[in-house]
């Protein structure tokens, strides 16, 4: 059996030493094979740097998945070139930097493919996530039973409609972006793992991971707010998944949660 260890949106430098000090307890804890992270909020709240980028592997994670926030920091897009690790949803138009799949291997070098997609609903206009996943799967496949899916979207609604569609045919699918941990975590009919979303790993005393006085006044006068990571104590979100490495269906479905 395969464990992966999966960290929820990285906010800020209060994510990133949670992940610095918490991530070596938790390796010696679960046994993970690989580490995945969200990390498309790790620089300052709102994107991620080539610098911190490779701050993150340093500190033992695998692979970084991303989200609708990846260009914020416009020095990220010429890195896409130098490490495959960094992935960005698989569903924006051809010709956008980067790619949105890497395949990688565990220590007894059994390939696993993890794959990132961003719905549309409350979010950007993208190419049909569905239909995209459906290309891209035949592709992956080919290669490897276990594929991991981060899926980055706001409406819970289409989160799970995605998890449905792709049941049966990918190892699991988790939802990122919305910040907030579900406790919907489960094993679908045919052997998918899903949950909503795995949460955030950031402060724990803001509003996901913003300080609160501005999210209220942006909610009270309707007027544009700059979002700064919020202060204070952190902590750290995120699943264990348990995975048979034959046949690539998950055995089990973990919400972890800890505090600095």
């Amino acid at each position: 059996m395969m464990k992966v260890l999966v960290i929820g949106d990285i906010v800020g430098r209060t994510g990133r030493q949670l992940v610095q000090k918490l991530l070596p307890e938790l390796k010696e804890k679960y046994r993970p094979a690989l580490v995945i992270a969200n990390g498309e909020n790790a620089a300052g709240g709102a994107g991620i740097t080539p610098v911190i980028a490779r701050e993150l592997f340093g500190y033992g994670i695998d692979v970084i998945t991303s989200g609708n926030h990846i260009w914020d920091k416009k020095e990220i897009i010429p890195y896409f070139s130098l490490e495959e690790r960094l992935i960005r949803p698989e569903n924006y138009p051809p010709g956008t930097p980067g790619r949105g799949w890497v395949i990688v291997r565990d220590s007894s070098g059994i390939p696993v493919a993890v794959t990132n997609f961003a719905g549309r609903t409350f979010m950007d206009n993208l190419e049909c996530p569905f239909r995209s996943a459906d290309a891209l799967l035949s592709l992956l496949q080919e290669q490897t039973r276990i594929i991991l899916v981060d899926f980055h979207g706001e409406a819970t609604s289409e989160k799970q409609a995605f998890g449905w569609y792709l049941n049966g045919r990918v190892t699991a699918v988790f939802g990122t972006h919305t910040h907030v941990q579900t406790a919907d975590e489960r094993i679908l009919n045919k052997g998918t793992a899903y949950i909503t979303d795995i949460g955030m790993t950031g402060p724990a005393e803001g509003i996901i991971g913003v300080e609160r006085e501005t999210v209220i006044m942006r909610f009270l006068t309707q007027m544009p707010q700059h979002f700064h990571p919020a202060k204070g104590p952190g902590e750290l979100n995120g699943i264990v998944l348990e995975i048979d490495e034959v046949t690539g269906t998950s055995l089990g479905i973990k919400r972890i949660s800890e505090s600095d």
